[in-house]
């Protein structure tokens, strides 16, 4: 089970930090990644880390401002977010690669078997 929180209204030009409490059968170990969905657009890749932390990838929007780690003693990802921008407005996913599909691009949905019911996240201009 994944769960997120860390989601809100937030101002543009602020920070945020989302979390991702991974519970359950789904594995500490597995690859993660956080996907975004803006209102009436398709979900799309935010951020990759792998299992150990030490190979991360920011999606194009993301560049610049948003990091992405992990912490496997708390079986937790998090996902931290600076310079905020009403573009950024969407229900945010973490998402699980439990299956283990190392020829998948982190970036494509269908690398992830289990996700999180989603935050919203809003930055108001």
């Amino acid at each position: 089970q994944l769960v997120e929180a860390g989601g809100g209204v937030v101002q543009a030009g602020g920070p945020l930090r989302l979390s991702c409490v991974v519970s359950g059968r789904t594995s500490s170990s597995a690859d993660m990644a956080w996907f975004r969905q803006p209102p009436g657009k398709d979900r799309g890749f935010v951020a990759y880390i792998n299992w150990s932390g030490d190979r991360t990838n920011i999606g194009d929007s993301g560049k610049g401002r948003f990091t992405i780690t992990r912490d496997n003693a708390k079986n937790t990802v998090y996902l931290q977010k600076s310079r905020l921008e009403p573009e950024d407005t969407a229900v945010y996913y973490c998402a699980a690669d439990v299956m283990g599909t190392y020829w998948i691009p982190p970036e494509r949905p269908t690398k992830y078997a289990r996700w999180g019911q989603g935050t919203q996240v809003t930055v108001s201009s």
